[in-house]
């Protein structure tokens, strides 16, 4: 006989078309209900709650009293909840985000009881190649899902082992047809029979075993009462099956038994049988590039200085660190980071990510002060503390304010050597702005506030300090207008029309129309971009740009500024009427000593149903593209090959070659490569006759949450047909990116990294809103706490352990080889372990004046505690 594993559970998207507050309020009542029929119905064995702790969160917020309630169910094995936080994407959220999530999940989870160890993600818009090394990091060695996979990843049965390059893997249950269709199963038996008639042609098809699993829930839905007479209709019905209530650990027991399952590798991003949306990377680009922003300053920034302060004494706020990781989390499911929500839920994702921001640069700020307050002087100079927050030295030319009442002043180091430095601007400020105490005993006397620029050598993984000295000395800058720029590797002119030619003295090749920019008409929804049939897109080859140049020593600086005329709507570009514009500045500032130009696009967009897209010409004729991916590298072809039978094929979906990526994306050859890496959009395809030009998505502008009949994605609307005005992204959206050359051989990831990681300053002046007592850490002027001996790697995070009193090293290889990972502390260092991604030691390194090395395979993420 076939078993047939009925498993209840809820999906619960805590946002949708629908707030939080308003699913907060089922919640209540849904998980009255459940506790109640696992309390009063030993027949009714198990529950599963979404595999996600924020419900149990967002319960208790409401119904504290219940916890013991909860945990005695937890721990009987009966309501099964965990492992993650929320139900992450896997796409648009880093590496570090989805270690979080289980991290915070499974640490949520243990203060009932225990969780599911299923990688449980049963609606997230396609599976990253790099799953199953991070589930096989938290000992999870099985997995959920429904959406991306077909037979041409190599089998077309639903049980499938899946792996990753370093050798991971999990036992994959699949859900051919989605996570609902046992959702509100009918006691009439014509209309039992007729429903699944249907679903079990499916099931029977894909299985491996004679098990099957019928999971019963859906959407917000409360639990099945009366699910006892429909499965007496159901044998009564089917007498060669049995049907009984389950969990879906007991379907994986069974599987584990066939010795003969395929194995599968990559990432899953079909849409033959179920929509994976892949353009929804792009929609509501305001709220993913804070996505972008955000985790950057998490992980580059704020994890490795608290980690610098507390290696020197301080404490390591994981309280405050984990709100901030929660907030954002919120905003990581996937419909709530697809942006496939209703306006008033798209306002609440946006508030939770300024209240993130705030969090972060206030707790950067304070860990900071906590240091260059604490430093061992005698000297009642102000001072002026860079931080270097990635392990190896680095040269490098930066902007920087220094508030002082000074008219003039030098930046002298502890070892009185005077730095060279330009001042750029100065604004004056009130007082009462720095400290209305200033104001309030009568001083009115203004500070002045200097935007100065400064090339220095500072010290791996730490800081160094200069004082600030009354001098009598004028300083000015030595930026001069020129008409065009000349740095060690690029010589630059701007076109008429805004668009750069670019001539790298490196490799000898020239670029030409770079950054010409492209608006296509956006017929389609949240979920997906939709062209017009046949239509003409317009490119800024014929605006008139105001362009200013302007370079020093350091380098230079390009602003450029034009109005692009649009359509204002899908109905006037039809008959391409250009009644609307997009304001458009462009500032590139190109330094002297490296071969990256940091672009900041500032947009005022004034039309509707468009997509706008930066071009960026390689003059590599490309067949794949490289970007990355969470921990690691992933290659893609520039055209999906399904492209041309996906009609006859019937897809649910277009597979236009449109893909995420993290913080980079590449075409090389023999002989260089071209690279745009990004702290804002994440979303790119491969264009051109010669597939030669990386088209960089600035933003898509649409006004429903789900159509039907789209151009790529016939048929139904995804969603719903909702209107959404706010998602026309209407006003004004800043964007930054960059653009690197290099040889062929290069490490991009580490390109990506250092420019995700910029120059830290904090100014001490004698003045502060907020006082501090004098804390009893002494610290050092200048610090570094570790280099590194190979420039292989790529540093994911530094940050302290969440249960023991160690720091925690965490790195991955994107080469092609295996890699050694070998660094050098400054500290003493008293032990060491590899660990896995629950921060759990595994095995000792040895340590040897205070060096350790261990290999790294390719994609592979390894962790160190020390």
């Amino acid at each position: 006989m076939k078993n047939v594993h009925i498993v209840p559970h809820m999906h619960w998207d805590r946002e949708w078309y629908f707030s939080t507050e308003e699913s907060r309020i089922f919640l209540v009542n849904n998980l009255e209900e459940i506790m109640e029929m696992l309390e009063n119905n030993p027949d009714y064995p198990y529950y599963v709650l979404d595999g996600q702790t924020s419900i149990l969160e967002d319960y208790f917020a409401v119904k504290p009293e219940n916890k013991e309630r909860v945990a005695k169910l937890v721990q009987e094995g009966r309501l099964i909840i965990g492992p993650w936080y929320t139900q992450t994407d896997e796409l648009v959220v880093g590496g570090e985000s989805i270690v979080r999530n289980l991290l915070y999940g499974i640490k949520d989870s243990e203060q009932f009881g225990d969780y599911m160890r299923i990688g449980y993600l049963p609606d997230s818009f396609g599976q990253s190649a790099q799953m199953p090394m991070i589930l096989n990091g938290f000992d999870i060695t099985y997995s959920i899902f429904w959406r991306g996979t077909s037979e041409r990843h190599g089998t077309d049965k639903t049980e499938f082992y899946w792996k990753t390059e370093d050798g991971s893997k999990v036992l994959v249950q699949l859900f051919p047809l989605g996570y609902a269709i046992g959702k509100y199963l009918p006691e009439d038996e014509e209309t039992l029979k007729t429903r699944m008639d249907k679903y079990f042609t499916v099931l029977d098809r894909g299985a491996t075993t004679e098990n099957i699993v019928l999971p019963n829930g859906h959407d917000q839905m409360p639990i099945q009462k009366n699910i006892f007479e429909v499965m007496e209709k159901l044998r009564s019905i089917y007498p060669d099956r049995e049907f009984f209530l389950s969990k879906f650990e007991n379907v994986f027991t069974e599987l584990e038994k066939n010795k003969d399952l395929p194995t599968l590798q990559g990432e899953f991003l079909d849409g033959k049988y179920m929509r994976v949306h892949r353009s929804i990377f792009s929609t509501r680009m305001d709220i993913k590039a804070a996505n972008a922003r955000i985790e950057n300053k998490i992980t580059n920034i704020l994890e490795p200085l608290a980690s610098l302060a507390y290696s020197l004494g301080f404490e390591y706020h994981h309280g405050l660190i984990e709100l901030i990781w929660k907030e954002i989390m919120k905003n990581h499911a996937h419909d709530s980071i697809g942006c496939c929500c209703s306006d008033k839920v798209h306002r609440e994702i946006s508030n939770r990510f300024f209240l993130a921001e705030e969090k972060v640069d206030q707790l950067i700020k304070f860990y900071k002060r906590k240091i260059v307050d604490s430093m061992a002087t005698d000297k009642q100079h102000d001072r002026l503390t860079a931080f270097n927050l990635v392990p190896y030295e680095r040269t490098e030319v930066v902007t920087t304010s220094v508030m002082t009442k000074l008219k003039s002043f030098k930046l002298v180091d502890k070892d009185k050597n005077e730095l060279d430095f330009e001042i750029l601007s100065s604004e004056i400020t009130d007082p009462g702005l720095i400290d209305r105490q200033i104001v309030h005993y009568g001083n009115y006397e203004p500070f002045i506030n200097y935007t100065i620029q400064l090339k220095d050598t500072l010290p791996a993984m730490g800081y160094k300090t200069y004082f600030v000295i009354e001098s009598n000395e004028e300083i000015g800058n030595s930026f001069a207008a020129t008409e065009n720029v000349e740095t060690d590797f690029y010589r630059i002119t701007v076109n008429p029309n805004g668009s750069l030619n670019i001539v790298d003295k490196t490799i000898n090749q020239t670029f030409e129309n770079v950054l010409r920019l492209e608006s296509g008409g956006d017929d389609g929804d949240e979920y997906d971009f939709s062209p017009l049939a046949e239509e003409q897109l317009i490119y800024s080859d014929d605006v008139k740009a105001n362009v200013s140049m302007n370079q020093n020593r350091h380098g230079a600086v390009i602003k450029i500024d034009y109005c692009l005329k649009v359509p204002s709507d899908i109905e006037k570009r039809k008959i391409d009427t250009r009644d609307s514009t997009i304001d458009v500045r462009i500032v590139v500032t190109v330094p002297k000593h490296k071969p990256v130009m940091t672009v900041k696009i500032e947009l005022n967009n004034k039309a509707k149903d468009h997509r706008l897209r930066a071009l960026i010409p390689t003059g590599i004729a490309s067949a794949f593209s490289t970007s990355d991916n969470q921990f690691g590298v992933i290659k893609r072809a520039v055209v999906d090959s399904a492209i041309h039978v996906w009609e006859k094929e019937d897809w649910d979906e277009r597979p236009d070659p449109i893909y995420p990526m993290l913080s980079y994306v590449s075409l090389a050859d023999e002989g260089y490569g071209v690279s745009v890496l990004t702290n804002s959009t994440r979303e790119y395809e491969i264009i051109g006759e010669q597939f030669d030009v990386i088209a960089i998505t600035l933003f898509r502008s649409i006004g429903f949450l789900g159509k039907e009949g789209m151009l790529r994605r016939p048929g139904r609307p995804s969603g719903i047909k909702l209107p959404t005005p706010d998602s026309q992204m209407l006003g004004e959206l800043t964007l930054d990116f960059a653009i690197a050359t290099h040889s062929s051989e290069q490490n991009v990831a580490r390109l990506a990294k250092d420019y995700l990681t910029p120059i830290e300053f904090y100014n001490k002046i004698p003045h502060d809103a907020i006082r501090l007592n004098k804390s009893n850490v002494t610290t050092p002027l200048e610090y570094s706490l570790f280099h590194e001996m190979e420039p292989n790697l790529v540093l994911s995070t530094l940050k302290k352990a969440e249960k023991e009193d160690r720091l925690l090293l965490r790195f991955y290889n994107t080469r092609n080889s295996v890699e050694t990972s070998s660094w050098v502390f400054n500290p003493t260092i008293k032990q060491a372990h590899i660990a896995n991604l629950n921060e759990q030691a595994l095995e000792e390194i040895h340590v040897e004046n205070n060096q350790l090395q261990i290999p790294v395979k390719t994609n592979q993420v390894q962790s160190i505690l020390l």
